[in-house]
Order: structure tokens, then sequence, then C-alpha cells
């Protein structure tokens, strides 16, 4: 017993040894979480529990879902397809494949094609037969679909299903996580790359290293150009533009805020914070004209061993050498907040029942409806739209 025992602590001292001082491109950044802010809204769990499965055991990961003018539900799967279905989530089929990872989708009017040479700001063909043929334009009034798709970069889907590519990178540094995407009213593109270091499958790794990878860009339809409008973030997410076109809100996951880049006023190309110091990991973030709300779906409540390690490198370095298994993980809760336009949490809905729809990775509303996505389960789901809380005085 005594050998074992020594055994296992010279494993142990070997294993630390090995984490901290051996070379690795993880390069863990000290930083100091704020304390998380309780809200104005009440938590409620209604109707968050009464979540309404959607299309369930079709595929898996229906990450963001979209919806057409004629109210079909659009999502984006782990086995890179798109699949389109009716309103209830019934009529299943492929819409596009993408052969990468589809994960942020919004629509915007009319064609969709980077002008001139299809190599230009890096864009390339979709491949597998999936690019548009030249000259084949929708009418003006057809619906793109833009997706972010995290392996292959910023693509827009006609409506027959053609996949042009439309960026895979800004400058000289490719996209390798990119993550969600709105359209503005002019028709220009918001995106974000989660992280130029970390693909999709490393999203841990970004997060618990802090070493801001992450980017909000600009894609201009006109000219084909990609313009950063921020960089050095942490794990750059969910994109939603304002109902004026006044700003574009970006959620910082790895920081637990929301940044807002004016896009027009006085304050035209500065940022700032819109809300901060969050309850959870802020994911997906949409805006809902029919209710003035953003809503940001939250991944998973904070973990106190990661905040605990945060201002730690030396332990993180240990965290990340981990088995997955013995790595923090996120707890199974689903949670919702909706924003009004000054940053005030006005509705917190909250599922921590073991049946709970979680992780939630975003959350659009379409008239009573709100639809959820998940980067892990075999299926997306609705729930009633509810009514705007107001903070009181």
């Amino acid at each position: 017993m005594k050998k074992l025992l020594v055994l296992l602590l010279v494993a142990l001292v070997a294993f630390v040894g090995y984490a901290l001082f051996w070379p690795s491109a993880f390069m863990p950044q000290p930083w100091t979480p704020p304390p998380a802010q309780t809200g104005a809204a009440p938590v409620k769990s209604a109707p968050l529990d009464d979540a309404r499965r959607l299309a369930a055991d079709i595929a898996t990961g229906p990450e963001d879902v979209a919806i057409d003018d004629q109210g079909r539900l659009y999502a984006g799967y782990d086995d890179g397809t798109i699949r389109r279905f009716d309103a209830n989530g019934g009529d299943g089929e492929v819409f596009a494949t993408t052969n990468g990872r589809p994960l942020g989708l919004a629509f915007t009017r009319g064609p969709v094609e980077p002008p001139g040479n299809a190599a230009q700001n890096g864009a390339r063909p979709a491949g597998d037969g999936a690019a548009a043929t030249p000259g084949q334009r929708a009418p003006t009034d057809e619906q793109t679909l833009i997706v972010a798709d995290a392996q292959k970069g910023l693509l827009a889907i006609n409506a027959q299903g053609d996949i042009t590519m439309l960026a895979s990178g800004a400058g000289a540094t490719p996209f390798a996580f990119t993550d969600d995407v709105d359209v503005a009213s002019d028709g220009s593109i918001y995106f974000t790359d989660a992280s130029s270091k970390y693909g999709q499958h490393d999203y841990r790794a970004d997060i618990l290293e802090h070493g801001g990878h992450g980017r909000l860009m600009k894609y201009d339809p006109a000219t084909g150009d990609v313009t950063v409008l921020l960089g050095g973030l942490q794990f750059a997410n969910g994109v939603a533009v304002s109902r004026d076109d006044a700003y574009v809100l970006v959620t910082e996951t790895g920081s637990y805020r929301v940044l807002r880049y004016w896009l027009t006023g006085d304050n035209a190309g500065q940022s700032d914070v819109f809300i901060d110091a969050l309850p959870g990991f802020p994911d997906g973030i949409s805006y809902s004209d029919d209710s003035d709300t953003f809503w940001v779906a939250l991944f998973a409540p904070r973990n106190e061993m990661l905040d605990f390690a945060a201002d730690k490198p030396w332990l993180r370095r240990i965290i990340f050498h981990l088995p997955e298994a013995l790595q923090p993980a996120p707890a199974h809760v689903g949670r919702l907040l909706g924003l009004d336009s000054d940053g005030n949490v006005v509705t917190d809905l909250q599922d921590t029942n073991p049946s709970a729809f979680a992780p939630i990775t975003s959350v659009e509303q379409s008239g009573g409806r709100l639809y959820l996505g998940s980067l892990t389960a075999n299926a997306f789901a609705w729930i009633p739209a509810p009514q705007r809380d107001r903070p009181q005085p």
C-alpha cells in the first residue's frame, strides 16, 4: 500500500511538472471576473420548463434556428446539414450541406455573391458541387440564408440551396471558428470569429486560456470587403443588430458580458459595455421587433472553479492538461435573459430540472414564440414568448 501511494505521489508530481513547465501553445492569461449581478427581473421557470421539442432525433446539435418569410424553420447540425421544416418542426428535408459545421443563421433579401474573383478576401468554393452557378441569380424578393460555418467561413445559400463562399478570413488571419451572424437593414452582414486560434471542438480551451482571439467583423456585399470592427475579444459569440441599425451587439462569452459597437451617431466606430457581470456564459443573442427585446441565451451558469482559477494561470494549465472528464463541466441548466435597449435585464427564465432543454445556444423570436437552439441536443424547441417584465421603481 505504501509503495502504491509513493507511486501515485510521483505520478502526480510528474503530471504537475509536465502541465506547468512543458512547452505548450496553451498560454492562459490572468484576469479577474466581476461578481455576477442578479438583475432586476425575478427568475421564473415558466414557460422555459415546458419547452416543446421539435424535429427530435433527426440529427444532433441544431445550434441556431432561422425563420423565413413563409414561417419555415431552418437549423444547422453537426453533420454539416442545414435542414428545413414547417412551422411545427415537421416535413423535414435537407436544404443544403456545407461539409462543415453550420452555426449562426440569418436571412437577407436578394442574392449575395462576392464581387469579381471568387477568391477575393479569402473566398473559395464551398466544395462538392455546392457553389452557385455564375449568372444564376434569385429574384431580388427572394431570401438568401447567410451562414456562419465554424469550419468553412461565411457562406450564402440561395433559395435553391446553392452555396457560395463569401469569406474565409480577414486580412492575413483566416477564420478558425466562424460563429454567429446578423444582417442590418441595408444588407451589411455582421459576424464573429469566436477564435482565430482554436476551432469549434476546442472551444473550452479558448475560454480557459482567455487569450483574446475573438473578432467582430462586417462583410460588405457590395464590395466583398471584410472589416474587423473589434479584435481581442474573449470568445466572440452571438451577434445582434439593433432595431434602427444604430449599433451591433456581440456577446463576449469568456468575459460574461455583451459589448456594443456603435454604427451611427457621435459614437460611430466606438464600443462600450452593454451589460456586464452576467450570471453565466452568454451565447447567442437576437433582437425582436415583436417585443422590443434583446434575447440572450446563457450556455451554462458560471463555474466556481473556473472563476477561482481566473487569476491563477498555473492552475488553469493544470486544468487544461486534465482529461476532459475531470475538467470543470457546464451544468445542465436552461436559461434565457431578456434585455431592454439600455441593457437592463427585464426577463429572466431558468430551468434547472434534469429534463431541461439545455444547453441553449440561441434564441429567436417569431410572433408569439421563442425558438431555441442547442449545440448538443437532438432537437430544437420553442416556448411561448413571455410578456416583458419591467423592473420595479
